[in-house]
């Protein structure tokens, strides 16, 4: 009397797994990468192209001109080509077990690497880039805007920056609670339009400024120290710029896949014609600035361009709109993660007040490091060395090396190790010349100004 047969041990046992895999499915249908799976090809092309085109190309003509016309084109030209190549790896892996998807970045390292070794190999390189990126476009917007405002009402009473970088982030205590990828199509789209408009705008009134007649294409720097850091420092700008792989995997978490339709047919659709948008902004805008201006060309092109005025004032706006949507989709798989860890390893409930209190703490976060450290190149090169080389250059070919297992001196082997031997001469050099670059800019900073 009492006892329970073997039927009903297994009844319980299913029961509790199938009570599990119910919370589970409730808890991913909440979490804002796995809530949405029905984007199209061209959700991936303009989430692309606003992850990709970021603030980073207006920096583009100074690295230039510390780089010189022959290094400066070999390495641009090189960076898309192996940016596109490991792209294409992060596509390609995102469904390679047969019903299973790597969603995050960080589930491809555990699968690629062990459970504990990736999350701790990928995690904080990716919230470094992540939360760095959103780091940098409080200080882009901000500044963008104050840009806007100087142009615009030139007599009108100067206002502090840190101000500016203020108003930039209200906007994002908004738009901070649309819930996943999808919602912020919209967003994407004009951010992805105005990178375009803005790096047009600026090539454009560069051709149209003429030459500069005392123009020079000699390094900046007079000394030699001077050139060697600065050229480590260009090299962390031109990384900045390739950064969109730590939101690939997430992006096309959002198509709809099955065994005829993988995912990866819409999702490489969007990538190749994002990349032609990316050509299309940054090759102009890196080698028009740098033919105009020459080694005098500003840390922003747009600085460089002041007139005509409603031309730059317009520019300057075009960028702040791009930045509210890169700061979005950056800060969708941060918030992804926080939210994880809050429901699955805290055991919150998965309520809107719980997410509207996290993402409001990592806003004011961004906003409150933004405003207190905003050296805005130094930080380009310093961020794009010490985590975009590695998470965008050499960690997938490392995963693709480890998982594929490609035969030794293969022209697949051979590429792999190319890109990793690059990402690392990246990941080791360019930190130094934004480190220097930064403590020169600190030398004359005064906090809160």
């Amino acid at each position: 009397m009492g006892t329970q047969g073997p039927d009903d041990e297994k009844y319980i046992d299913r029961h509790s797994i199938e009570e599990k895999l119910a919370k589970q499915k409730e808890i991913d249908d909440w979490l804002p990468i796995t809530s949405a799976r029905n984007a199209k090809w061209w959700y991936s092309a303009f989430h692309n192209v606003t992850a990709m085109v970021g603030a980073g190309v207006l920096s583009l003509p100074y690295a230039m001109s510390e780089l010189g016309w022959g290094p400066g084109v070999a390495v641009l030209v090189l960076s898309w080509i192996i940016t596109l190549y490991t792209l294409w790896q992060m596509v390609e892996m995102h469904e390679m077990v047969p019903g299973r998807r790597f969603d995050r970045y960080h589930e491809l390292g555990q699968y690629a690497f062990g459970e504990k070794l990736g999350l701790y190999i990928v995690v904080p390189q990716q919230l470094v880039v992540e939360v760095g990126v959103n780091i940098v476009y409080m200080v882009t917007g901000g500044t963008s805007l104050k840009k806007f405002h100087d142009t615009v009402c030139s007599d009108c009473k100067k206002i502090k920056t840190t101000y500016f970088i203020m108003i930039f982030a209200s906007v994002h205590f908004v738009l901070s609670h649309l819930p996943n990828f999808n919602s912020i199509a919209g967003v994407s789209l004009a951010a992805a339009v105005m990178s375009l408009s803005y790096s047009t705008i600026a090539w454009g009134a560069s051709v149209d400024k003429g030459v500069q007649p005392d123009v020079k294409y000699s390094y900046r720097s007079s000394t030699t120290p001077g050139k060697v850091f600065d050229f480590f420092s260009a090299l962390g700008d031109v990384a900045f710029a390739y950064a969109g792989h730590n939101v690939v995997l997430e992006i096309q978490a959002t198509i709809p896949s099955t065994p005829e339709k993988p995912s990866k047919g819409p999702m490489w659709r969007g990538v190749i014609v994002a990349y032609i948008i990316v050509a299309l902004c940054y090759f102009p805008v890196a080698l028009v600035g740098y033919y105009v201006f020459g080694n005098k060309v500003e840390g922003n092109i747009l600085i460089s361009l002041e007139k005509p005025k409603w031309l730059i004032a317009m520019a300057n706006m075009f960028v702040v709109i791009h930045v509210i949507g890169s700061y979005q989709i950056y800060a969708m798989p941060v918030f992804d993660m926080i939210e994880t860890v809050l429901v699955k390893k805290l055991h919150f409930k998965p309520t809107r007040m719980l997410r509207f209190v996290a993402r409001t703490v990592y806003v004011a976060f961004t906003m409150f490091i933004g405003i207190t450290f905003p050296f805005f190149s130094g930080l380009l090169s310093f961020f794009g060395g010490l985590a975009f080389a590695p998470t965008t250059y050499f960690l997938p070919c490392i995963m693709w090396l480890a998982v594929y297992k490609p035969r030794k001196f293969s022209l697949s082997w051979w590429s792999n190790w190319v890109c990793i031997i690059f990402g690392l001469l990246l990941m080791i050099l360019s930190p130094i010349g934004g480190l220097r670059q930064i403590i020169l800019q600190a030398k004359t900073y005064q906090f809160y100004s």
